[in-house]
């Protein structure tokens, strides 16, 4: 699998605006590179990331650093979903998986895009699911990083570690805060940068950033919305290949969370990355992206009555 250098934000960088029944219109930011060459670009089916829910975050903090070397295997775009990074940040309606998934699937139908995987990490694993469970023939195979909403703490308290530094910024936002939330991502703490925090934090509290963390989180606790972002109840209903990763020392969303998904999914895997928290794909890059393009290059098309995806 050939490597490539790091890809420039601005070269790879496009908008489109979309329609959908609860968010209306809406612009969506996202970023795509395919690095293939010749016949290789025709026989695998689009890749799209979908990123986490922290202050700040978006496609590129999250995937940025990660396009290149995906690019090179598959058509790759990395989305801000509605609330973050460069897209729109309209009031959530209803719950935020089910609101973010059908504004994806509105960018697929605009781009033209049948048929993708699905890569996403924490709140970006509960669209991604969610997005499968609603939409099934848009979906080849999904890969969940710490996944959101499929998450089901068996021994670990609630909120988790990271849960409760994330509510403490919403409360009170500073860099103090975001430093001591984005240190509960890594085990490497040498990756909690100043210039990472003050890139975040920017994002943090550019216009619009903070009311739209607080309708995406009301939309968790909220008794008439929260049930329908418990994706674990629904885990049994997927029938995708379904690779869960998770960070061994994951402080936000901890390993045995991935037990009762592990053992509802029909098609699911487990790999566990040692020393690493919620950023597999940045604490532990080469080999997220070994084990994660190893799994999708697996995937064959074929017809099945159940409607589901190989």
């Amino acid at each position: 699998m050939p490597l490539h250098p790091p890809l420039a934000k601005d070269e790879v960088r496009a908008s489109a605006t979309v329609k959908t029944e609860a968010a209306g219109e809406i612009t969506l930011n996202y970023y795509e590179a395919d690095l293939r060459a010749g016949a290789e670009a025709a026989d695998r089916l689009p890749l799209v990331m979908l990123h986490g829910g922290g202050p700040g975050a978006s496609a590129w903090s999250n995937f940025g650093s990660a396009l290149a070397g995906f690019a090179g295997e598959y058509r790759t775009l990395l989305v801000d979903q509605p609330g973050f990074g460069g897209s729109d940040k309209p009031p959530v309606v209803g719950n935020y998986y089910r609101f973010a998934a059908d504004a994806v699937v509105a960018l697929m139908d605009q781009l033209g895009l049948e048929k993708v995987h699905l890569l996403g990490n924490s709140l970006g694993g509960g669209t991604a699911m969610r997005l499968a469970l609603s939409y099934p023939d848009r979906v080849g195979r999904l890969i969940l990083m710490g996944p959101g909403g499929l998450s089901l703490n068996l021994f670990h308290a609630d909120p988790t570690e990271g849960v409760q530094r994330l509510m403490e910024f919403g409360a009170k936002p500073s860099r103090e805060a975001l430093r001591a939330f984005i240190s509960t991502m890594v085990v490497n703490q040498a990756l909690v940068t100043d210039e990472l925090v003050e890139e975040r934090f920017a994002d943090a509290t550019a216009p619009g950033a903070q009311e739209a963390m607080r309708s995406m989180g009301m939309s968790f606790w909220n008794p008439d919305t929260a049930e329908d972002g418990m994706l674990w109840r629904e885990a049994h209903r997927l029938r995708h290949h379904t690779l869960l990763t998770w960070g061994r020392e994951d402080r936000v969303n901890p390993l045995d969370g991935a037990m009762v998904a592990l053992k509802l999914i029909q098609k699911a895997q487990l790999h566990v990355f040692p020393r690493c928290g919620h950023w597999a794909q940045i604490e532990a890059a080469d080999e997220f992206r070994e084990v994660a393009v190893g799994f999708l290059s697996r995937h064959r098309e074929r017809t099945q009555p159940s409607g589901g995806s190989q």
